[in-house]
């Protein structure tokens, strides 16, 4: 059977391969495929029946589901249900396949990164507030020019991907990108171009932001906090209020925080020293009184690691390192004494 199902299908001539397959008469071989023609005939109409028997059932039953709105909630309310045991969270098809989660952060300055081919630079900030970025790292600066009796005042390397912070006495903040400074050649610029700096305040120290950096900030008063460099970052020419000064008091002093020991001394000459860990960090506010003074305020601070001595350099640019410290080491907001032998006359570490 399954031979001559294949001589049907598969030959040209059906007729003379059976003939000559199963030594058939030419009545034999016509019987048999008009049997099977017949069979297939009818097999096709038994199909054409069937679907149109379902076709007539499905007829009937959107007639009847159109004549009748409660048969239309009835039929929703099981199509719901199918839906909710295929699709439900609980099933195969339903299940989630992702999850929330929080968006990633984003460094603001990446994306200025990205832009700036990242070089060395030497950023120079003279007494008068010219600012200018010289290629690569300069170690010389002596051969540097200044106008009329203007002189250098800050000098740091940097990259052209850095930040600048600018910190003035009337305690705020201020940003610059260093790709933006101009170029070694001539002066510079002012910085009062670039930042809406007020006209009393005076530039107290330029640098570079360290991400995740601390900074030690005081007062003129001797008031501090140590706060983080990121929240220093200004967004605008008008800076950051960090450093809260009323009155006469002004902001003096802005120190990398990084050690475990705090070096003050003031105008009358007295060095104090006490653990890092007595000043609060804050982001913004006066701070804490640091030294204690009868005349006169602030004159310079450093923070550093007692287990290293404390360290300053002398106005012919030697370099002293004391660290038998006992005599001077006291409680914050104490007076302090007068700084070991070889200290400047100008009382400050460098």
């Amino acid at each position: 059977l399954d031979e001559v199902i294949r001589i049907i299908r598969e030959e040209d001539e059906p007729k003379v391969s059976l003939i000559a397959t199963f030594s058939l008469t030419d009545t034999q071989a016509e019987a048999i495929l008009n049997m099977r023609l017949r069979s297939l005939r009818r097999l096709e109409e038994m199909e054409i029946r069937k679907e149109h028997d379902a076709l007539s059932k499905e007829k009937d039953a959107l007639t009847m589901l159109v004549g009748s709105e409660a048969a239309q909630w009835r039929t929703i309310s099981k199509e719901i249900r199918d839906t909710r045991k295929l699709y439900g969270p609980e099933t195969e098809l339903g299940r989630r396949r992702t999850t929330f989660a929080s968006a990633p952060e984003i460094r603001e300055d990446a994306f200025t990164e990205a832009l700036v081919e990242r070089e060395p630079i030497t950023v120079v900030v003279s007494a008068k507030g010219w600012v200018r970025a010289l290629k690569g790292h300069v170690q010389d600066l002596s051969v540097l020019q200044f106008k009329g009796d203007d002189s250098l005042a800050h000098a740091f390397f940097a990259e052209t991907t850095s930040r600048i912070m600018v910190f003035a006495s009337n305690g705020r903040f201020y940003t610059l990108e260093a790709s933006k400074l101009p170029g070694g050649r001539g002066h510079g610029e002012p910085l009062r171009l670039m930042l809406e700096v007020e006209q009393d305040a005076e530039i107290v120290r330029v640098f570079a932001h360290q991400p995740g950096g601390k900074l030690l900030v005081a007062s003129r008063e001797g008031r501090g906090f140590v706060v983080t460099e990121d929240d220093c970052l200004a967004n605008t020419r008008k800076g950051k209020q960090v450093l809260t000064v009323d009155g006469p008091d002004k902001a003096h002093a802005a120190v990398p925080a990084a050690g475990d020991s705090v070096a003050v001394i003031g105008d009358n000459r007295k060095l104090l020293l006490f653990p890092l860990n007595q000043v609060p960090e804050m982001a913004r506010g006066r701070g804490v009184r640091l030294q204690r003074y009868k005349e006169g305020g602030l004159s310079d601070l450093k923070v550093f690691t007692r287990a290293d001595g404390l360290t300053w350099e002398d106005t012919s640019g030697r370099t002293w390192t004391v660290t038998d410290l006992l005599d001077w080491q006291g409680e914050r907001a104490s007076s302090g004494r007068l700084p070991p032998k070889g200290f400047p006359r100008n009382n400050r570490f460098r």
